[in-house]
C-alpha cells in the first residue's frame, strides 16, 4: 500500500447518517466524491457499524442496509484485517498511548500501511501527532449518483449522534 491510502472509521461511514446537518453533508460529500475511488476500511469497523445500526428498530434498519450494501457495492471499499506489522504500530506508536485499544488498533493499522484516517470522531480529529485527515463542508447538499441518492434519502430514516461513537440508547 502506498502513503496515498485513505481509510476511513466507522464513524466516518455512519456520519452520513448523522443528526448533524453540517456533518452529514461533509461525510456525504466525502463519500460522494469517492464513488469511483478506494478506501480501506477494517474488518473491526464494519462489526463497529452493525452494532451500532443493530440497536436501532427493524423498520429502522430495513430503510438503511439497502444504501449500505448498495454502497459498498458501487464503492471499492476494502475491508481487511490487522497484521502483525498494525499490532506492532499499535503498541509502539507513542502517539497511540493512552488511546483506547479499539482506536490504537485502528491507528496502528493506518500507521503501519502508511496511510490518512479520515474519521468522524473529534477527539481523534484534535489528537496532533495523528495521521488523520478532516473532509470540508461542501457548499451544497452533494447527490449520490443514480439509484444510489433515493436510496441513501430512505437510508434517512436512520439518524446517529454527531460523532457516531455513542451508542443508541
Amino acid at each position: 500500500m502506498s502513503s496515498s491510502e485513505t481509510f476511513i472509521d466507522g464513524t466516518a461511514f455512519m456520519a452520513m447518517h448523522s443528526s448533524d446537518e453540517t456533518v452529514r453533508r461533509s461525510f456525504k460529500e466525502f463519500f460522494v466524491s469517492r464513488l469511483s475511488g478506494r478506501v480501506i476500511l477494517s474488518l473491526e469497523q464494519v462489526g463497529w457499524c452493525d452494532n451500532l445500526v443493530w440497536q436501532y428498530s427493524r423498520q429502522i434498519q430495513d430503510a438503511y442496509y439497502p444504501f449500505m450494501d448498495n454502497l459498498h457495492t458501487d464503492m471499492r471499499i476494502d475491508r481487511i484485517g490487522y497484521s502483525d506489522g498494525d499490532l506492532a504500530a499499535a503498541a509502539g506508536t507513542p502517539e497511540l498511548a493512552g488511546l483506547p485499544l479499539t482506536q490504537r488498533l485502528l491507528l496502528g493499522q493506518v500507521v503501519n500501511r502508511g496511510g490518512t484516517l479520515v474519521t468522524a470522531d473529534p477527539a481523534l480529529r484534535a489528537m496532533p501527532g495523528l495521521p488523520v485527515a478532516t473532509v470540508p463542508l461542501p457548499a451544497r447538499e452533494p447527490v449520490f449518483p443514480g439509484l444510489l441518492e433515493p436510496l441513501y434519502q430512505d437510508s434517512l430514516a436512520l439518524r446517529v449522534p454527531p460523532s457516531g461513537s455513542e451508542e443508541k440508547s
